[in-house]
């Protein structure tokens, strides 16, 4: 299973879209500042996820979050 996670920087409000197979350690690794693209920014705060039995899929929909459609559609969300 894979899922595709938002992460919220409590520090400065900035969103972070990721996929993963592990959802609770790859958190754990993002709050380490073991990421590079998140280290400046942690504490991060998980808000939004997704489930998917495909791996493409779960990267495919990761793309399209990170485009300016998609991110309209994250915000419409949450």
């Amino acid at each position: 299973m894979f899922t595709v996670y938002v992460l919220k920087s409590v520090k400065d409000g900035n969103l972070y879209i990721g996929c993963t197979a592990n959802l609770e350690n790859r958190l754990r690794y993002h709050n380490a500042g073991h990421v590079k693209s998140t280290k400046s920014r942690i504490p991060m705060k998980l808000v939004y996820f997704e489930y998917y039995n495909d791996k493409y899929l779960a990267y495919a929909k990761e793309k399209f979050y990170k485009t300016a459609k998609g991110k309209k559609e994250l915000r419409d969300k949450f």
